[in-house]
């Protein structure tokens, strides 16, 4: 497989799963409190809040999906995936409940969406595919 379509296929899978938490908590309000409940402390548990960081998050999606503006977008994606590893971080650390309670093999993915946002960030320049290089390929712009 060639290296840019794989890479554009990470950004477009993580943008896809930014889009769909942000929708979320866009129409499933009380989804999106109770996961902020369980596993950030309540510490966004507003409920006019909720539709306002999905349609951040939503647009946050969206320009990963694109590739518009990566140099700042992915730093942000981080940011958002590696806190969510950390919220459910004894869950990759015993996935399968051996010595932790109350952990959960389906979010054992934390780990790899966070490795993934590691690869398309230090490999950005070479995902031909996305609108940044491909508007910067066409108009010249730096």
């Amino acid at each position: 497989m060639n290296k840019a379509l794989a890479l554009a296929l990470l950004r477009v899978s993580l943008g896809g799963l930014l889009l769909a938490w942000g929708l979320d908590k866009i129409v499933n309000t009380e989804h999106g409190l109770a996961v902020s409940d369980k596993f950030y402390g309540g510490l966004l548990s507003v409920a006019s809040l909720m539709p306002m960081l999905g349609v951040i998050q939503g647009l946050l999606g969206l320009l990963v999906i694109v590739g518009w503006q990566r140099r700042w977008v992915y730093p942000i994606q981080l940011v958002v995936n590696s806190l969510t590893l950390l919220a459910v971080f004894g869950s990759v650390i015993d996935p399968l409940g051996w010595y932790l309670e109350g952990t959960n093999l389906l979010f054992y993915p934390s780990l790899i969406v966070f490795a993934a946002s590691l690869v398309v960030m230090a490999f950005r320049t070479q995902d031909r595919y996305a609108l940044d290089t491909v508007r910067q390929s066409v108009t010249g712009a730096a």
